[in-house]
């Protein structure tokens, strides 16, 4: 026997060790439970929220259809809540910035046999994409991938490039630092529906806009994006209106104004709408999240 094996084999005899790794086995058994135990927590305190909300009395309420299949804050069903309202005609949408694809806003109308555009900034993430992609060829005739940096100067040629129509059912937009700034230059994009992240580190009475930092990646601290209120107003120049805010504080859901009507919640302001950080309530337990379980009965439009 070497001496490296002989060692290895005294240190894994040392009561110490065998103490640590009893213990790590221990925390290991326990992490499925403790997952229970926190969605279980989560939803308690969705179900506070929504009991001392007055704000929830009001049927019109997109918090009232919160739901998550795909998504990371419940978008899934307040999403199919808002095409529920105003229809969806061409049953196309367009997302830029969208990881390997299996927490999105658009994967579940995916599922529902919507056609749509992605861009995403991560070479790894599009190569993971274009994996699934090649194994369900029914899925790549409907869903166009391209690997790029969206910035101001460049996103509309990317658009054009890959064919967008002007006029998509759903756009969401989550870059991070960068997100109002990108949006702010796609005056010529008419979408029905505009999802964006907004800062709710940001009172919403606050118009705030993180200044244009190209080639910077975040940080990860508050300085990031805009506030509710910049978005508010950025929105409603281009022609849109604010109907709503997921309950973590993530996302924020625009409508285009000529299909609000009596449909949403109003006044259609960063006040009425905004919800505060709860970043906490982005936990999910469930199975493992794919990009794609394609489904093999084709599911009606939501």
């Amino acid at each position: 026997m070497n001496s490296a094996r002989w060692l290895s084999r005294v240190y894994r005899r040392l009561p110490v060790v065998r103490e640590l790794r009893d213990i790590q086995s221990s925390l290991a058994a326990m992490s499925g439970p403790l997952r229970v135990l926190e969605t279980t927590a989560m939803i308690q305190a969705l179900a506070s929220f929504k009991a001392n909300d007055v704000r929830y009395g009001d049927s019109r309420r997109l918090l009232l259809h919160g739901a998550q299949y795909w998504s990371q804050n419940l978008e899934d069903g307040m999403t199919a809540e808002i095409f529920r309202r105003i229809g969806s005609p061409n049953r196309t949408f367009l997302e830029i910035g969208v990881g390997d694809g299996s927490e999105t806003n658009t994967t579940f109308l995916l599922a529902l046999g919507w056609s749509g555009w992605w861009i995403e900034a991560s070479h790894h993430d599009c190569s993971a994409v274009s994996t699934r992609l090649r194994e369900m060829p029914s899925l790549a005739s409907r869903l166009k991938l391209r690997q790029g940096i969206a910035t101001p100067d460049n996103v509309m040629s990317l658009l054009r490039e890959m064919g967008v129509p002007d006029e998509v059912d759903l756009f969401s937009l989550d870059i991070d630092l960068n997100t109002y700034h990108l949006w702010a230059a796609l005056g010529e994009l008419r979408p029905r529906v505009v999802i964006v992240e907004y800062n709710a580190a940001i009172p919403p009475d606050q118009s705030w806009i993180h200044p244009f930092e190209p080639g910077r990646d975040w940080d990860h601290s508050q300085a990031f994006g805009a506030s509710l209120k910049a978005y508010e107003l950025l929105g409603r120049k281009l022609g849109y209106s604010l109907v709503g805010c997921d309950l973590a504080g993530i996302n924020a859901f625009f409508v285009r104004e000529d299909l609000v009507g009596d449909r949403f919640a109003p006044p259609f302001t960063a006040e009425n709408h905004y919800q505060p950080p709860r970043y906490g309530l982005s936990f999910r337990f469930a199975h493992k999240r794919l990009f794609f379980g394609e489904s093999h009965v084709p599911l009606e439009t939501p």
